[in-house]
């Protein structure tokens, strides 16, 4: 199920980022949308990366994305501004995440 989440995640990145390319109402609303998409889409491939090593950082991968991206997301189609102080939970989650990846991968045995 990571797997498949992470995949999708990722395949949303890439629609998300395409629509900010051609689709976006407004330069702020396709910077919103770039940045989430990259966002999203760097943390779904590292969650693929991480499913056999340490899959506990990589769902909170997936989520703290999926919480960073969706709030620009949100805005950049046309939900209050105010939905801009939710993000950096998401980034939060994803500092956070990279640090108990970096501990997972410290205490994996080496090989």
């Amino acid at each position: 199920m990571l797997g498949f989440l992470a995949a999708l995640s990722g395949a949303l990145a890439i629609a998300a980022g395409a629509f900010g390319a051609h689709g976006a109402s407004s330069p702020q609303a396709a910077e919103w949308l770039r940045t989430g998409g990259t966002y999203q889409l760097i943390h779904a491939v590292a969650a693929i990366a991480l499913i056999r090593v340490a899959p506990a950082p990589a769902w909170l991968m997936l989520a703290g994305a999926a919480i960073f991206a969706f709030t620009l997301y949100a805005m950049a189609l046309g939900a209050p501004r105010w939905f801009g102080a939710i993000t950096p939970i998401g980034g939060s989650l994803l500092i956070v995440a990279w640090i108990w990846a970096a501990i997972a991968f410290l205490r994996a045995p080496q090989g």
